[in-house]
């Protein structure tokens, strides 16, 4: 059985798709764009755009009765790989312990012209 989890902290879906879907002890959240919720509005800076997708990850968890120390996999996509120290000087503040496993990938461009999307699995 599925639950469809939305915070309204967090930007609305830009597609036919769900903030997150929770099954059994898993929530699967969708890749989130470094938008904020209050403004509409994008960062410029890859630290800071790194900082708003992660901190809007972190308001879907919570919406679902999870934190971001129940990450167990986490997917970063950079519009350039060159960011990567800034993207994970950023993420190392998020994740401090018994860090979730990860990968990061170079993609050609991300919806709306952000520098990073981040999406997660948490399990309880």
């Amino acid at each position: 059985m599925k639950k469809i989890i939305a915070s309204p902290l967090a930007p609305k879906a830009v597609g036919p798709y769900s903030q997150a879907v929770e099954s059994g002890s898993t929530l699967y959240i969708s890749g989130q764009l470094p938008i904020d919720a209050s403004t509409g509005k994008m960062p410029e800076t890859i630290e800071e755009q790194t900082r708003q997708s992660l901190t809007n990850l972190g308001y879907i968890a919570a919406e679902a009765g999870y934190s971001l120390a129940d990450a167990v996999k986490v997917c970063v996509l950079l519009d350039d790989i060159a960011d990567f120290a800034a993207m994970n000087g950023v993420y190392a503040t998020f994740f401090t312990e018994n860090m979730p496993a990860r990968v990061c990938y170079e993609v050609a461009k991300l919806p709306m012209g952000a520098k990073v999307e981040i999406d997660a699995i948490l399990c309880k």
